[in-house]
């Protein structure tokens, strides 16, 4: 017990509590995931004016000055140049200081070892520079100390203001749930998931119950046969059977030129009929794991069973409709709800095959939109805490259907102690 206990909490409670936490927070690659960050951007500066900050600091803090001390000179020697160049830097500059990058490059042109390249200019200016600027303090104390170190003093209330303006770590919000309710595309991405969960499961649960029943019912090597050979797009690589799909629906690929000997002009029949593919491969994938259970609990019936069923003159079908389907009512309980949260929670194969397209949000599934969000988007900026409550939603989603098959299922009987005893 006490493994299992232990599995549970690090793999699944703690993950779980901690995307919780997360959707509360404003976290995002702006941000980062540390705590605090005092920068002093561009951004900022244009707007320090406008909240009060005097324009005499202003101009301090966007101010850079390039000083050849005892820092900088360190940080050229580790820079890589030419040990001649550095050693005339050193005899030359050290002391100096320029007021900007121009009259810098002027004094490096100056040198009889000049530095060839912009490259190499450039990576002396960075070792140079004295600037608040773009640089990120940690705590308020190391902000304070990198003011000082740039000669700029402010008094206590000036620097209150700074802190809350150059702040740019997450901070404590709900402002992520009242957005996800109010946001237009929610419903949207809610019912692209609720028709692609409920079509595909339909498909693969239905197609591996035809699989395992066809196959259950054929000669022994046939049957072996034939389930190897849907095993094949589980086993594929994800990347060359979704390319398969591709080639098999691109306006040159397969099923054009198939439909084109019937004299149906080519299409690219992903884009026309992009839910009818993502449907069809996640059908397969899912049908072939589905046909493993399913084709071993018929197996597990005794045959005693079946041969009792024949002399009675029961034919396959009523067979399967009044023997086979009621002892496999376990084994399809775990097969759909397995599915389902499969469903609800993988993209892979939508990624590689419509990245949620074609068009705005057309086969955008909620899992799929949790990632976009998170971790790659079209707009650079990654938002942690935002896609860290469209994952939460979706953990309620697979609890509450989870319980909805249970009662469905009568899971209590399933799991009864049996009524005859041995």
């Amino acid at each position: 017990m006490l493994p299992a206990s232990v599995t549970v909490t690090l793999f699944f409670v703690i993950p779980v509590m901690m995307t919780f936490v997360f959707s509360f927070t404003t976290m995002s690659s702006d941000t980062g995931i540390l705590g605090n960050r005092y920068i002093v951007t561009k951004a900022t500066i244009l707007d320090l004016t406008e909240h009060g900050i005097d324009a005499a600091l202003v101009r301090q803090l966007g101010h850079k000055v390039f000083r050849f001390n005892d820092a900088g000179l360190a940080k050229i020697r580790e820079i890589g140049l030419d040990s001649s160049l550095v050693k005339e830097i050193e005899e030359k500059l050290s002391g100096d200081e320029f007021a900007s990058e121009k009259a810098l490059f002027a004094a490096l042109k100056q040198l009889i070892n000049r530095p060839r390249s912009f490259k190499h200019r450039k990576a002396i200016s960075k070792s140079v520079v004295n600037t608040i600027t773009n640089q990120e303090f940690r705590t308020a104390a190391a902000f304070r100390a990198g003011l000082v170190a740039n000669g700029i003093k402010v008094d206590d209330a000036t620097f209150g203001q700074l802190l809350d303006l150059t702040n740019t770590s997450w901070r404590w919000t709900t402002d992520n749930y009242v957005e996800l309710l109010a946001s237009d595309f929610t419903f949207k991405i809610l019912a692209n998931t609720a028709f692609y969960v409920f079509f595909t499961l339909l498909f693969n649960v239905g197609f591996a119950l035809v699989l395992a029943l066809a196959t259950f019912y054929m000669p022994s090597g046939q049957s072996k046969f034939f389930r190897a050979v849907w095993l094949i797009p589980r086993i594929s690589p994800s990347v060359i059977y979704v390319m398969l799909w591709k080639w098999f629906t691109f306006d040159s690929g397969f099923m054009s030129y198939f439909l084109g000997s019937l004299g149906v002009e080519p299409e690219n029949w992903l884009n026309e009929f992009p839910w009818t593919f993502v449907i069809i491969v996640n059908g397969f994938v899912g049908a072939s794991m589905g046909m493993i259970i399913f084709a071993s609990a018929v197996l597990a019936i005794p045959a005693d069973v079946l041969r009792a069923a024949e002399v009675d003159g029961a034919y396959p079908m009523q067979q399967v409709r009044r023997i086979i389907l009621p002892l496999m009512a376990w084994p399809i309980l775990f097969i759909t709800s397995y599915q389902t949260l499969s469903l609800l929670t993988s993209f892979e194969y939508i990624l590689l095959l419509t990245d949620g397209g074609p068009g705005f949000f057309t086969t955008e599934t909620w899992a799929l939109n949790a990632y976009h969000t998170a971790l790659s988007n079209y707009f650079g900026n990654l938002r942690y805490g935002f896609g860290a409550t469209l994952a939460v939603v979706l953990v309620f989603f697979g609890v509450a259907l989870s319980l909805l098959y249970l009662r469905l299922f009568d899971f209590k009987k399933l799991v009864a102690e049996p009524l005859i005893e041995n």
